[in-house]
């Protein structure tokens, strides 16, 4: 098993802190998630249903033709290198670790470049996976320069996968309304925007023909029930939406702030901000002995640091007086 944030337990065994007691800002996700109405008793009691209700408020939102509803973007992740024979694959040298052990594991060539060398490497790749924002970088790519590189890439029977988990931001950036042209597939989970990774629901944009064999790959029943009620509830509800995204890109940007009062000059999204230095460990582990997680990611000989939303004042001033400590140390 590869490495993820909110592992409070492994945290408090590590420096002898309660679980309760940590503030947990290592994962990305909005702290201040969809507030799922109650489930109705029936629903637990019967095998999920008819997925088309998910579906077509899955497609208003996303404004995507063909979608199929799985349980998390890592379904997918883990399913679509079995739907191709042996390929190049091309993708960051710094994202999501997961795509590199999924393509790897079944048999493909995996190299890992910067993504200013994405362009260049078209020639010699079968499917190229991109982060769109990157994971942990938060670098964006502009949508027209993604279609550019479909094309070439879909001329070769080559596919385009964006992972567009951290989107939901910037709706207008998303490549998901084009994904029923073949050889691109769009990646969106409710994970984080919505703030219900527990629910473990996600959704492939991509041609009919795929979605089918990714289908029947993955299953019957792929999401559970109340998962796909509590969807179907965040996926109408626009007025949270509205409300949730002007909340969230005014949170990035205090948290860009704050760090950058500290010395500390981040870039990211609106969900959490990244810092690659020298000394991101040294403050991923000051930051831990005052029982605040962050995510540490190795990133060549520097490595960095990924620090998420606080959920409400407390755990900001909480958090703001750690990097004060923080900065006193480093100015000694």
């Amino acid at each position: 098993m590869l490495e993820h944030g909110g592992d409070l337990m492994r945290a408090s065994r590590e420096y002898g802190i309660p679980e309760e007691r940590w503030l947990d800002l290592s994962t990305g996700i909005n702290p201040t998630g969809y507030p799922v109405p109650p489930v109705p008793p029936g629903i637990w009691q019967r095998l999920p249903g008819d997925p088309e209700p998910l579906l077509c408020a899955a497609r208003e939102y996303y404004q995507a033709v063909d979608l199929l509803q799985i349980a998390g973007t890592q379904a997918a992740i883990q399913a679509l290198p079995r739907l191709r024979r042996h390929s190049r694959v091309t993708l960051a040298a710094l994202t999501y670790n997961e795509y590199v052990h999924a393509w790897k594991r079944q048999g493909h060539a995996v190299q890992a470049v910067p993504p200013r060398e994405f362009d260049a490497r078209i020639a010699e790749t079968d499917v190229l996976v991109v982060c769109n924002p990157n994971n942990p970088s938060g670098e964006r790519i502009e949508p027209d320069r993604l279609r550019e590189w479909h094309v070439r890439l879909a001329a070769r029977d080559g596919w385009l996968i964006v992972d567009e988990a951290y989107i939901d931001l910037m709706p207008d950036a998303s490549l998901a309304p084009f994904a029923s042209r073949p050889g691109l597939i769009v990646l969106r989970s409710l994970g984080k925007f919505f703030g219900l990774a527990g629910a473990r629901v996600g959704f492939v944009a991509a041609d009919r023909a795929l979605l089918h064999a990714l289908r029947d790959e993955l299953g019957p029943w792929s999401v559970a029930g109340p998962a796909q009620f509590a969807a179907i509830a965040a996926l109408q509800d626009r007025d949270w939406q509205a409300q949730t995204r002007a909340a969230l890109i005014a949170s990035g940007r205090r948290l860009h702030a704050l760090l950058a009062c500290a010395g500390i000059p981040a870039q990211g999204t609106a969900l959490f901000q990244w810092w690659r230095h020298e000394h991101a460990a040294e403050l991923h582990r000051a930051l831990a002995q005052q029982a605040i997680l962050t995510r540490r990611i190795q990133d060549g000989d520097r490595g960095g640091v990924r620090i998420g939303l606080p959920r409400d004042e407390a755990d900001w001033r909480r958090l703001e007086q750690a990097l004060v400590l923080w900065k006193e140390v480093q100015c000694a």
